[in-house]
């Protein structure tokens, strides 16, 4: 795998190429369907769960959390959606919830601006600040204060690896993430994004020297495209470089959107890792 990975370099591909590299929806055609399912699911979940929808922590429409109990002083995790910071919303992934809350861990997840009416300094910044809001709300909630475990999948996998600093953050679950956003800038995703050399290094970690002191996991799928899997494998290279705490795992046969079923699952792999966060990083 790891000769396989050094040879795979995006400078070398076609535009072509590297946009067929990125593009997921391509390489899934089922996902249309999948995603349709979460998104069914995920509103009868809530339906379930009504007392916390949509508590607005900024200004803009989609400054907005979902807060789902599993019980008192119970911990929480707090779930970012991906879609390349430009499609999908936190309403399609209530679903993810049921494996973690499974294990009496409240789930919350938090809606953001989508490029391009945000730039990515801008969602970076609407995510910290969705975290300060979701902290100082805790005891109200009636959940545990000592910090929360950040997930995300996608884009979101990046946003967890961005939040990974924030001081009520102790631990990140990055799920299929982009981690260099170099390539990126130079595929069919910077129409929207408009990505600059500048705003694309200091919103990769991968660039960074070090990185937070924090454990983070990383997942991806085996089935996944190629430069997906880079991304995740290379950047937990690049935080046991550091000597940084990171686990790094291929979930077997999974592809990008299959993958969320062990989130989704009570007895997920993903799920596991998750409860093995907290159960790390106890006070």
């Amino acid at each position: 795998m790891t000769t396989t990975f050094a040879a795979l370099d995006w400078r070398t591909m076609s535009q072509e190429e590297r946009d067929r590299g990125f593009n997921n929806g391509v390489a899934v055609p089922e996902s249309v369907a999948m995603v349709a399912g979460w998104e069914r699911r995920s509103a009868e979940m809530r339906k379930r769960y009504p007392d916390h929808i949509d508590l607005r922590y900024g200004p803009r429409e989609r400054n907005r959390i979902d807060f789902l109990k599993a019980g008192d002083k119970a911990p929480t995790l707090l779930f970012i959606h991906g879609g390349y910071w430009q499609t999908r919303a936190k309403e399609v992934f209530t679903i993810v919830a049921e494996g973690p809350m499974a294990h009496g861990i409240n789930v919350a997840l938090i809606g953001y601006t989508l490029a391009p009416d945000a730039t990515l300094d801008e969602i970076v910044a609407e995510i910290h600040a969705g975290i300060d809001f979701l902290a100082k709300q805790l005891p109200a909630l009636g959940a545990a204060k000592d910090g929360i475990v950040v997930s995300g999948w996608s884009a979101g996998g990046h946003l967890t690896s961005m939040a990974l600093s924030h001081p009520h953050v102790k631990a990140g679950m990055a799920i299929s993430g982009i981690y260099d956003l170099d390539p990126i800038r130079h595929s069919y995703l910077n129409v929207k994004l408009r990505l600059d050399g500048p705003m694309s290094h200091r919103n990769s970690p991968m660039t960074q020297a070090g990185g937070p002191p924090k454990p983070l996991s990383l997942v991806v799928g085996s089935a996944e495209l190629p430069l997906l899997r880079k991304q995740t494998a290379d950047f937990a290279g690049h935080r046991a470089r550091y000597g940084l705490p990171v686990t790094y795992e291929e979930i077997p046969g999974a592809n990008h959107f299959t993958i969320m079923q062990e989130m989704m699952a009570p007895e997920g792999r993903i799920t596991t890792l998750i409860r093995q966060l907290f159960e790390r990083t106890a006070a």
